[in-house]
């Protein structure tokens, strides 16, 4: 018996949309958008880029707002600051944030790509738009591109690659400015490179990639890069609510002659879709009501034509390139393009809006969304868990925090004048994670003894370690043997800042 192979209905999947069957790059043209969803997105971004350049110029108490020095192991997220001794709070912060990120695409697909990714504001809504106004929508950049080297050409190239070069340039110092501070940045640039010849070269280096991202790499990023567009095959289901194209109401494709203004209402396919998805009937039922007996379903389906009249506007405007109507693709950022040129195109022929539109793939093919899945579920409850301990942590958090560590290599050993009392040497480290400078004191816990500082008393400074050296002495009567378990105070003046627990050695008794 021989059995007919599986035809693969989704060979688009086999193949990237920028790159040709010689591996080439195909450049691509998105023509300009426009529509509600895209001057919703242009709001969106003008906040997000106000609040991503004006946040190096705040200062609380004279230091950045948000700061994220890696080189210094220096962190300030609105105006508290972070050390390394917070290192746990960091991870715990980027798991849940992951937990995070993941619930939301399982929910929402790649909406984050296409509304507050940096990628996509910068690449859509800056870099493109100069473009449009330079060089013109697509099919004047195409004739540009195949053009002769005019003056005109040479002009309007130099103008956007210089354009494009200085937004490059200032979004690297910006970015500088959350990695060593404006003020740092400002010195830099102030100061004879020869004083600062290092941060001239991060500058150099910084505005380079921006600006070749921006000016060459583009969608390339998105589609090949960034690894959030790989996970988002793993996260979404047939649940998930993404930019969708609803094949039951568009198929059978076909363009609309001029009689035909308005849509047939003996269409089986469309009746189908609305009675389920307004809950009268099931899909069994409704099929049997619409289809006549002894009707073939697909002869019903080819007499009336869907909406979708194939005028490709949808794969003109996508800044990836791809056809939202081959279904959830891997290059899809979910930027509303296509729903925006979709709409247009329904207002012009009479058709209800949302041919193209954000929908999960059964709230298409059975009328019904269910976004509250296990999943969702399971994902939240993880999500809640992650956020319980965050506070608690935070909450936790001290600001001054401080640590005792017997001294390498020493014994105890006798007070000459009093040999009934033992000494052990400690070390101290005191972390000031606050923006003060204060002195600091020991004090013993709950045993008789005495706490002899090396040097002068420590006096923290702001967003600073520091260190020195202490001899503790006890009485031979108060030991608990061997190892002693000792608890000392911090104290700054009469409030204790925190409290440390350290071993005292002494004889075998």
């Amino acid at each position: 018996m021989s059995i007919d192979p599986i035809q693969d209905t989704e060979e688009y999947r086999d193949k990237v949309a920028t790159v040709d069957d010689r591996g080439k790059r195909i450049w691509i043209y998105p023509k300009k958008p426009s529509g509600r969803y895209y001057n919703a997105r242009k709001w969106v971004s003008y906040v997000l880029l106000a609040i991503l350049f004006g946040l190096p110029f705040i200062e609380v108490g004279g230091e950045p707002f948000v700061l994220f020095n890696i080189l210094e192991r220096k962190f300030i997220l609105f105006g508290v600051l972070f050390m390394p001794q917070d290192f746990h709070l960091f991870v715990l912060a980027m798991l849940t944030f992951i937990v995070f990120i993941v619930l939301f695409t399982v929910v929402w697909g790649r909406v984050f790509c296409g509304w507050i990714c940096p990628q996509t504001i910068f690449m859509e809504m800056v870099f493109r738009r100069i473009e449009y106004w330079i060089e013109g929508d697509a099919n004047a950049q195409r004739r540009l591109n195949k053009a002769p080297w005019t003056t005109d050409k040479i002009f309007k190239k130099t103008a956007k690659q210089v354009i494009f070069f200085t937004i490059s340039v200032l979004i690297a110092n910006v970015f500088l400015a959350y990695i060593i501070s404006l003020d740092e940045v400002l010195r830099i640039v102030q100061e004879p490179i020869s004083q600062n010849w290092e941060g001239f070269v991060a500058m150099i280096l910084f505005s380079g990639a921006f600006y070749f991202v921006f000016s060459y790499m583009r969608e390339q990023v998105c589609i090949a890069v960034c690894p959030y567009g790989r996970l988002q095959g793993v996260m979404l289901d047939n649940n998930s609510i993404v930019v969708h194209y609803d094949h039951v109401r568009g198929e059978p494709r076909g363009k609309m002659k001029k009689k035909h203004t308005a849509r047939k209402p003996d269409n089986p396919v469309q009746s189908i879709a609305a009675t389920v998805a307004a809950g009268t009937a099931k899909p069994d039922q409704v099929k049997a009501e619409a289809m006549p007996t002894g009707s073939n379903p697909t002869e019903q389906i080819k007499k009336t034509l869907g909406d979708c009249i194939d005028c490709k506007l949808c794969v003109q405007v996508c800044p990836t390139g791809i056809d939202i109507r081959d279904g959830t693709q891997l290059e899809c950022v979910n930027c509303t393009a296509c729903m925006d040129a979709c709409d247009e195109v329904m207002d012009k022929i009479g058709r209800e809006r949302g041919l193209i539109r954000y929908d999960s793939f059964k709230g298409i093919s059975e009328g019904r969304k269910r976004l509250w899945t296990p999943r969702v579920m399971a994902y939240s409850a993880v999500l809640g868990v992650l956020i319980v301990v965050n506070i608690l942590l935070l909450n936790a958090r001290t600001d001054v925090e401080a640590n005792l560590f017997r001294a390498t290599g020493t014994l105890f050993y006798q007070v000459n004048d009093q040999p009934d009392q033992l000494r052990n040497l400690y070390n101290y480290q005191i972390t000031n994670k606050t923006k003060e400078s204060f002195p600091v004191e020991f004090r013993l816990v709950g045993i008789e003894g005495s706490i002899e500082l090396v040097g002068k008393p420590p006096v923290t400074e702001p967003g600073a370690q520091t260190e020195g050296s202490l001899f503790i002495t006890l009485d031979k009567a108060d030991l608990d043997g061997r190892k002693t378990r000792l608890s000392i105070d911090v104290y700054s003046g009469d409030k204790r800042i925190d409290r440390v627990k350290t071993n005292f050695f002494g004889p075998v008794q």
